[in-house]
């Protein structure tokens, strides 16, 4: 991993019992409905990473790739009094769950949809539309009613993460445009992991890989990628699931998630 300086990373806790890490970025708002149901038999220690949320940008000049987030989330966990917990994440999130179970960072990892197992052409189709959204988000930041507070407005901001955008609660949508448009690590990390590949390796810990059926950003054939590179890992379909299963079906994922990490 990369040497990163303990950053004060910005987490909540909710819930008791074993601690559970949920990586947070532009997805911090979707996680919510989940959270609050794994709380119900874990400590669940919501962790912002760097340049989204709360969290301040990695030091000037490090890039902010996947492998970089990583370690800032590794080097953040013992002061946070955590010791290789079980780590979940999707997306971005789902990415660096994957590296910290690599680097024995974490006891166990569960991963939706993670981002570094797309081709050239899939990576700048699913980047180039969360631009598009960034480009909206920013449009409308003072008033993001404009497009959250009707069905076709949520549908056009979050097809591409949501199998039911429309279904999405004004409030969520209204949160998840401010967030995306005040995450000073959005452009950066945009860059950054553009040519992000996730590389194969035999996980020490368990491993999950859950992907949605209907994932539109990174269609599910990339779930067989996945299987390819980590045939040690336990993969799951997430059925009638987009991008963010989080908010399409929040029990669905909780029960996925819990089977992975009491396995």
């Amino acid at each position: 991993m990369p040497d990163i300086p303990n950053l004060p990373l910005t987490s909540r806790r909710l819930g008791s019992g074993p601690p559970l890490v949920v990586v947070l970025q532009l997805d911090r708002d979707g996680w919510a409905p989940v959270l609050e149901r794994l709380a119900r038999e874990r400590e669940v220690v919501a962790v912002d990473l760097p340049g989204f949320g709360g969290s301040p940008l990695l030091p000037e000049g490090t890039e902010p790739g996947v492998e970089a987030l990583a370690a800032a989330v590794a080097e953040w966990l013992p002061g946070a009094g955590l010791t290789r917990p079980p780590v979940v994440g999707n997306s971005l999130g789902g990415a660096v769950a994957l590296e910290l179970a690599r680097n024995g960072a974490a006891g166990s990892a569960v991963a939706l949809s993670p981002i570094g197992l797309w081709t050239r052409p899939e990576a700048a189709y699913a980047l180039g539309s969360l631009r598009v959204a960034h480009a909206m988000a920013r449009a409308c930041a003072r008033r993001p009613g404009w497009i959250a507070g009707n069905p076709i407005g949520r549908t056009v901001a979050f097809w591409q993460l949501a199998a039911r955008p429309w279904r999405i609660p004004e409030a969520t949508a209204t949160a998840a445009l401010r967030n995306l448009a005040r995450s000073p690590g959005f452009e950066p990390t945009q860059r950054a992991v553009r040519g992000y590949r996730l590389r194969a390796f035999t996980p020490e810990v368990p491993v999950t890989v859950g992907w949605g059926t209907r994932d539109l950003m990174t269609p599910p054939h990339q779930a067989l990628r996945a299987a390819r590179l980590l045939p040690g890992a336990h993969h799951v379909a997430l059925k009638a699931c987009g991008h963010s299963p989080m908010t399409d079906a929040p029990e669905q994922v909780t029960q996925a998630i819990l089977a992975a990490i009491t396995a």
